[in-house]
């Protein structure tokens, strides 16, 4: 379905709106392929589309919501019907409500590449196959392949409202991603490596299966190292997962349910001077740019620390009334079946001039960490506490040296931020909300033998 398709669709339900109810209406379509290999074969293949509809109806301060998964009239009268009905169950929120147009034009975004439309299903499977063959003639320690996938998406969207708000868009994305295992007689190791743009054409098998081979092979013979307190370097990818924390701290529902340790800190330094902290759903070489947010207002670029000073936070129009300011279109929708929520687009920490070289040749003695694991368990988003897992290689004079393995590093997000000393130039995007850049954190606690 096209985009004005769906728009016509939210436009005759939200016609049926009733005096004195406010009504919010999305309408969405995707078409999705995913593929697999195996063993120079197709292991797995899916190719499906769907379609759904959601609505949201407030009544003097009650809010109810329905969904659907059809599109036909019976289905969205019913899932009217449903919400009109939900609001009656509904408590009194005086914040509760819709999001007012605010004048902000949208961007334009060349997010729909056509040609993937053209590419056939037998090309998305050689890509996965071929993707898997340069896995396994990478390296001879490879040993097996976790994953050597393919998966595309095209999707179409509609919001409409009684407030005025009248949106539509479309986009396309396609990825390749292998996940393998090299290994001897006594250890085996893992590594990832992936490719991400509209369609096919933009991907690169080769540095998907590069990637994906370097990292496993580089972790065989990692031991774990005595405890100090040591300098990072978090490389891009690890980067990129630290910021999406920091940004769901500057998120305004987590500021509204007191779960962020930057609350009330507007104005006051939270990090290094070097740190410049941003959402920009409008860079188009991101993968998950949007135009607009999910309540139909423009996405824009909301700084949130300008070196190193906290700006603001990611506000939806339910947080901003609670705060009492004006959303930054910065509302995000998981799915159709609840109101939005508040998160980033595209999060991202300014780079700096450096390449990695430089940056690990600087810090002499450290460890550059390349995977950190349970991230979310081992940090506390009210205090900023972090202790985390890591996997990564040493650096001795200003070398990478042995891989490491077994140990945690510790500290608080609040520290962390205020002792980044260096940011690279390696701007890397992800198929998540948060880019990356290789960043070196003076004076962590390292915890080994």
């Amino acid at each position: 379905m096209t985009p004005q398709d769906l728009l016509a669709l939210a436009e005759r339900v939200l016609a049926d709106a009733a005096v004195g109810e406010s009504m919010e209406v999305v309408t969405s379509w995707s078409r999705e392929t995913e593929v697999r290999a195996y063993d120079g074969e197709v292991e797995h293949l899916i190719s499906s589309d769907s379609a759904g509809l959601g609505v949201r109806i407030l009544v003097d301060g009650r809010q109810g919501t329905a969904w659907t998964g059809g599109l036909d009239e019976e289905s969205m009268r019913a899932c009217v019907a449903d919400a009109r009905d939900n609001v009656r169950f509904a408590s009194v929120d005086p914040n509760a409500g819709l999001a007012e147009p605010d004048g902000c034009e949208a961007a334009k975004l060349d997010l729909f590449d056509s040609r993937l439309a053209d590419e056939s299903t037998e090309s998305k499977i050689a890509l996965a196959i071929e993707l898997e063959r340069r896995v396994l003639d990478g390296d001879p320690r490879i040993v097996g392949i976790e994953s050597a996938d393919y998966a595309d998406s095209t999707s179409a969207a509609a919001i409409v409202s009684t407030n005025g708000i009248r949106v539509c868009s479309s986009e396309t994305t396609s990825y390749l991603g292998a996940y393998v295992l090299a290994g001897d007689e006594s250890e085996t190791t893992s590594g990832f490596g992936f490719s991400v743009g509209r369609c096919g054409h933009d991907l690169s098998v080769d540095v998907a299966a590069r990637d994906a081979v370097e990292r496993a092979v580089a972790q065989l013979g990692a031991t774990k190292v005595p405890s100090r307190r040591i300098p990072v370097v978090f490389d891009p990818y690890v980067t990129s997962q630290f910021i999406a924390l920091v940004a769901e701290m500057l998120a305004g529902d987590a500021v509204i349910r007191g779960r962020s340790p930057f609350a009330d800190r507007v104005g006051e330094s939270v990090g290094s001077s070097l740190v410049t902290l941003f959402d920009d759903a409008t860079n188009p070489l991101a993968p998950t740019a949007s135009e607009v947010d999910g309540e139909g207002l423009a996405c824009r670029r909301v700084p949130l620390i300008e070196s190193g000073l906290l700006t603001g936070f990611m506000q939806n129009s339910y947080s901003a009334r609670c705060a009492g300011v004006t959303s930054t279109g910065s509302a995000q929708r998981s799915s159709l079946q609840s109101p939005p929520s508040v998160g980033p687009f595209a999060v991202t920490l300014a780079p700096g001039g450096a390449d990695a070289d430089s940056i690990i040749a600087s810090v002499g003695e450290g460890v550059l960490v390349r995977e950190l694991a349970g991230l979310h368990s081992g940090v506390n988003t009210v205090s900023g506490d972090l202790s985390v897992g890591i996997e990564g290689l040493m650096i001795r004079g200003g070398e990478l040296a042995e891989p490491v393995a077994e140990v945690t590093i510790a500290s608080t997000i609040q520290k962390m931020l205020n002792n980044i000393s260096i940011i690279g130039s390696d701007l890397t995007y992800f198929p998540w909300e948060a880019t990356g850049v290789t960043v070196a954190i003076d004076d962590m606690a390292l915890s080994g033998t």
